[in-house]
């Protein structure tokens, strides 16, 4: 089973998200913040980050840099899910790695599922 870490600190949409994650089959890994989703993202090692970018502790930027500066976490594919939609923000989040960029008032769950399952080649 393929492990998600869903770092977003907006707790209807970490639910909302969360479960329709674990009735696709993925083993859903929950961070509220910046801080813990880095924790957990070297703890547990998931096979796609679904990150946001406005988050209490630090935000989804440096959470990004952090994981793409860190050879043990350098290679997990992250999904930047959010509501920002500047040229500028978007540029900045791929240029640190990001794989994709998400608008999170544009798309529905499912859309979100199916950008996830072509990132880990299902």
């Amino acid at each position: 089973m393929k492990k998600i870490l869903f770092v977003e600190d907006e707790a209807a949409l970490q639910q909302a998200m969360g479960e329709a994650l674990t009735q696709s089959g993925y083993k859903v890994i929950r961070a509220t913040d910046g801080e813990q989703g880095l924790r957990l993202a070297k703890s547990e090692k998931p096979d796609l980050i679904l990150l946001d970018l406005i988050m209490p502790n630090k935000d989804g930027f440096e959470v990004l840099e952090s994981l793409k500066d860190d050879p043990k976490t350098s290679a997990i594919p992250v999904i930047v899910l959010t509501n920002l939609e500047g040229v500028k923000d978007i540029e900045k989040a791929l240029a640190a790695g990001a794989t994709n960029y998400l608008v999170k008032t544009h798309y529905k769950l499912s859309e979100v599922i199916e950008k996830a399952r072509k990132i880990l080649g299902e």
